[in-house]
């Protein structure tokens, strides 16, 4: 749904360009940026990002969460659980910040239970939540990091994952999606190797209604689309300890 277009909305509220919001593709997530961030979960307050979050949890992580396609339709296709959009670069994070500020604005009682925060994750995470207490992990389209020397700044590796599994809950979901066909097979191999996940296979991933959404809801997912590119999806479950 392109939210642009949508009809007898008030001319003083539109939903922002992303020609003021360029920004270079990818960001190095081991440089010293300088990020604000709470020494334990219990000192956040999600109030700030959701004002209807009440004595809720954010359940849905999408990390790396670009212009925040994704992260919308998570809202719409979740109503009732709260997403939180993880997104490192500074013009980029402030775009997704200020379109679910104008959808809010056009949609009043709607995109209330989804938000953008501008940090690192791979440093980050725990600082934000509990153990147990993401249902949702998403990692669509994250930077391939070609060069060998760098595949250390990959998002999934057997490190980072022992966090992700940390802040997963049993049974809860992570999702991948990518147009690199080396990084699919690196990310399946760390996945597959980590003894907390299972990759999700057959009936299971085609009931699963995430999936679908993962190919073209995002930006980058649009992208390789207009340029014919190739598609690689798997699906991990958290398991028991």
């Amino acid at each position: 749904m392109e939210e642009a277009s949508v009809p007898n909305k008030s001319k003083a509220c539109k939903l922002p360009q992303k020609r003021f919001y360029r920004q270079r593709a990818h960001s190095n997530p081991i440089a010293d940026h300088t990020f604000d961030y709470p020494a334990h979960p219990d000192e956040f307050d999600w109030s700030q990002l959701y004002p209807n979050i009440g004595n809720n949890q954010v359940e849905f992580a999408d990390v790396g969460c670009g212009y925040g396609g994704f992260l919308v339709t998570l809202s719409e296709l979740f109503p009732d659980k709260f997403a939180i959009g993880f997104e490192i670069r500074v013009k980029v994070s402030d775009y997704v910040m200020d379109r679910i500020d104008a959808l809010r604005k056009l949609h009043p009682n709607q995109y209330q239970n989804i938000a953008c925060l501008r940090t690192n994750a791979m440093k980050y995470l725990p600082n934000y939540f509990k153990k147990g207490q993401l249902s949702k992990m998403c990692f669509l389209y994250p930077d391939p990091h070609f060069k060998r020397s760098k595949h250390k700044w990959r998002i999934i590796n057997t490190a980072l994952l022992t966090e992700y599994a940390y802040c997963l809950r049993e049974g809860g979901i992570l999702y991948t999606i990518t147009d690199v066909k080396d990084l699919h097979e690196w990310m399946v191999h760390h996945l597959e190797k980590h003894s907390l996940f299972e990759r999700i296979v057959g009936d299971e991933l085609d009931s699963d209604p995430v999936v679908e959404k993962l190919y073209e809801t995002s930006e980058e997912g649009q992208k390789v689309t207009r340029n014919k590119g190739d598609k690689f999806v798997a699906v991990f479950r958290r398991i028991k300890s």
